[in-house]
């Protein structure tokens, strides 16, 4: 089993509370389940699970308060007459009418190197395959190149990344331990894949690394 280790960045970060309804309010740090997205937005596989073990926070965490504008529901699916144009009301939605205004306290000048593995899930996959994934992930990784654009929390929120060795590097995370309380850690999509519970667990920053490893915290959901 290969762990890999990314440091991503960019200029701003929303890793929203789900206890907050309205307004869009981040935690203090990334979330392992917004480390994963960034892990699959380089490489997804259907036969590959990610499970990130660890965060390391590189800028000290500032934060920026900003109003904007968004929209308030999704686009319905369109019907088959809407489809072949024959009737119906217009495909889409008019951004004046479910315009809303809301506040959001988010990150800024975020920076962090994430620690991840994939499991191999389809079961009869020889160890041939997982290799070959391996390679494919670190060759997409150190050119840049990904599915989509990786972001942070938000899609808005577009980040850059690069892979990283741990052993290479010489700048330590920043020196800072706290309790961050509980914090969500992915979605359970295989008990529900189409409305999958939250689960959670107790994140505890020690000198700016927290340990996310499933196997060794306690996930509750």
């Amino acid at each position: 089993m290969h762990n890999w280790c990314l440091e991503v960045w960019g200029d701003y970060a929303c890793f929203t509370r789900p206890e907050m309804k309205v307004e869009r309010v981040s935690y203090d740090v990334m979330t392992p389940s917004a480390a994963r997205a960034i892990f699959e937005a380089i490489l997804w596989k259907p036969d590959l699970r990610w499970n990130i073990t660890k965060i390391e926070v590189m800028n000290p965490i500032k934060w920026i308060s900003i109003r904007r504008n968004e929209v308030g529901r999704v686009v319905p699916k369109p019907t088959e007459d809407q489809m072949a144009g024959v009737s119906g009301p217009p495909m889409g939605i008019f951004i004046e009418f479910v315009r809303q205004q809301r506040a959001g306290l988010l990150l800024r000048d975020v920076r962090y190197r994430i620690h991840g593995y994939f499991d191999v899930i389809k079961p009869g996959l020889t160890n041939e395959v997982s290799a070959k994934y391996a390679a494919m992930f670190e060759r997409r990784a150190k050119k840049g190149q990904c599915f989509h654009r990786p972001y942070l929390g938000c899609r808005e929120f577009a980040c850059y990344f690069r892979l990283a060795d741990p052993s290479e590097e010489k700048e330590q995370p920043i020196n800072e331990t706290r309790d961050l309380g509980f914090m969500l850690y992915d979605l359970d999509f295989e008990k529900d894949p189409d409305n999958p519970p939250a689960q959670f667990f107790r994140a505890f920053m020690k000198q700016g690394v927290i340990n996310t490893d499933r196997r060794e915290v306690e996930v509750r959901g």
